[in-house]
């Protein structure tokens, strides 16, 4: 026996098993156990709002829609995309509030959330994940798991320590526009008549090879009303249902395209209104189902699956949302197996 040969070749098995190992481990966060996880996150969340078996985290209230996207042609000056061709594309959404109460106040929610699959064609989705807010709260992972520690319900109280709460906001200036829109924008009667926003930046490459950078917005068609004083503790999924039963409820989708210079990495700030916008098609919504049967219940809203001619921007954002998303993913379906089985 060729005493080097053999070595070597045990060596090489020894390599191929540590090698992923060692991926593992790091991507757990068990290398470096202060380094940011998916499952940090996803743990703070469940201290925060609690656990409830077989649904999501965050945004734990929510309603089935379907329907389906009009492109009007215009997107093509964009993006190469294929649902951007004139035609009709299927949609599957969901509406929901944050928290992780899935039978929290309506009235009390803000902001309000909208998360959709386009099937584009040529076997490609549009997955993406909106808030009714112009902007988002922080710019950057980091911060957000902050807030959500410094959220926590406190042992003593059973509720949110305040003065943790105010120092955090103090201590994080960028949600300065994001906490001005929270306390001045004037609530709606309805999902219908509500706006929903990217948020994150995203490249939009067209045909010729032209890239830009966007952000999005579906702007309701239908006409404003204040949210009523006496509005019920499910009033906002009770009247979509109620909409959708009497006939379409309808957005409009409009593009807007970044200058040089604008900030697209950076979720708290907006760009200038003068910026070019695009109508590149409708949202139509024709049916509501429960979150328990629909075909919303097993899908994952990451922002990141996107069709041809689009992609992420370097919005550190965007990466951090994916991870979290499907580690909630991961443990919702987990629950939901263990739970049919003991039926």
């Amino acid at each position: 026996m060729n005493f080097s040969s053999t070595w070597q070749r045990w060596a090489i098995i020894a390599l191929a098993v540590a090698i992923p190992a060692l991926v593992f481990a790091y991507v757990a966060g068990w290398l470096a156990p202060q380094r940011l996880t998916p499952g940090k996150f996803v743990n703070q969340l469940e201290t925060d709002g609690g656990v409830h078996p077989g649904m999501r985290r965050n945004h734990t209230k929510g309603l089935c829609v379907s329907g389906y996207f009009v492109s009007n042609g215009n997107g093509e000056r964009l993006s190469s995309a294929p649902l951007f061709s004139p035609g009709q594309y299927p949609v599957t959404g969901r509406f929901s509030l944050p928290g992780g109460n899935p039978h929290g106040d309506d009235a009390k929610a803000a902001p309000r959330a909208l998360g959709l699959r386009i099937n584009a064609g040529l076997g490609q989705q549009w997955r993406m994940a909106m808030l009714s807010s112009p902007v988002f709260l922080v710019a950057t992972p980091q911060a957000f798991f902050t807030l959500l520690k410094d959220k926590a319900p406190d042992p003593a109280t059973g509720k949110p320590d305040g003065a943790k709460i105010a120092a955090f906001f103090k201590a994080h200036p960028e949600t300065a526009p994001f906490l001005k829109w929270a306390k001045e924008h004037k609530r709606s009667d309805s999902f219908a008549s509500t706006p929903f926003n990217s948020l994150d930046s995203f490249v939009f490459t067209n045909n010729k090879g032209q890239s830009h950078f966007v952000r999005w917005r579906f702007l309701p068609q239908t006409a404003f009303a204040p949210q009523p004083a006496d509005a019920g503790n499910d009033f906002l999924f009770n009247d979509i249902a109620k909409r959708l039963e009497q006939g379409p409820v309808k957005w409009q989708l409009q593009v807007q395209v970044a200058n040089p210079g604008d900030p697209v990495l950076d979720a708290t700030k907006a760009w200038p209104a003068a910026r070019q916008h695009i109508d590149v098609g409708t949202l139509v919504l024709t049916r509501s189902q429960s979150q328990d049967t629909g075909a919303c219940g097993d899908l994952n809203f990451d922002p990141t699956i996107l069709p041809s001619g689009m992609a992420p921007s370097d919005d550190p954002l965007l990466p951090a949302r994916s991870a979290v998303y499907s580690n909630d993913f991961t443990r919702r379906l987990g629950e939901r197996a263990k739970m049919e089985k003991q039926s």
